[in-house]
């Protein structure tokens, strides 16, 4: 008669923690529910009369699933949101297609004697001064922009050098350095490119700007 009914707890058991699939089956959390509360009350069903279970353990497994389920319910709205989110950032990305951005970088592209190139300064400066390189690193020209206030400063450079001659059409870099009080402030060099087009990944939304790369929409200082 023990055997009997053992057997028939296990199988009960074995049915609560295997049930049949079918064509139309739920989430993975309301499946893990149905099967934990069949399971529950399954054990409620077969428990010893003379040794039934601790309400106690009974209400944390129930404060345990509640807990699991709050926390799906969580990353689904995450989810929904970033999803949204990166939408958003696709549509604001897409206006910005045809204009011009400065973006952290220290190239200069030439081009019928005009170069854009710009300046980041965290701080003000008394002094920040610029030097243009050619290919071989040689400085071919400097600039003295004397003292700046913090933010984002727009630059044309026009070709010439500090000999007096037209530097040909090509690429440049350049280096920024400032100071203040007599000490080296942070001061970063900002590339300039024109966004032709925008592309969407697991990494995020990305701007491509020819000569300088794919950048992130934080990566823009300003648009111009």
């Amino acid at each position: 008669m023990t055997t009997v009914q053992n057997n028939a707890v296990s199988n009960s058991l074995l049915a609560a923690m295997n049930p049949q699939t079918s064509s139309t089956a739920t989430s993975s959390t309301e499946d893990a529910q149905n099967r934990f509360m069949t399971l529950l009350v399954t054990q409620m069903k077969n428990q010893d009369p003379l040794n039934p279970m601790d309400n106690a353990q009974i209400t944390s497994q129930l404060a345990q699933l509640s807990t699991v389920t709050g926390i799906d319910k969580l990353n689904t709205t995450v989810q929904s949101l970033m999803g949204t989110f990166q939408s958003n950032q696709s549509l604001q990305a897409a206006g910005m297609i045809g204009h011009g951005v400065l973006v952290p970088g220290s190239s200069i592209d030439l081009s019928s004697g005009v170069g854009l190139l710009g300046v980041e300064l965290t701080g003000p400066a008394d002094s920040v001064k610029i030097n243009i390189r050619d290919g071989a690193g040689n400085v071919i020209h400097s600039i003295d922009l004397g003292a700046q206030e913090a933010g984002s400063l727009p630059l044309q450079w026009d070709g010439m050098t500090d000999s007096g001659t037209a530097a040909p059409d090509g690429k440049y870099t350049f280096d920024v350095s400032a100071v203040l009080a007599g000490n080296a402030t942070t001061a970063n060099a900002l590339s300039f490119g024109q966004v032709s087009s925008v592309s969407t990944s697991s990494q995020g939304v990305k701007l491509n700007v020819p000569n300088v790369g794919s950048v992130n929409l934080a990566d823009i200082r300003q648009i111009l």
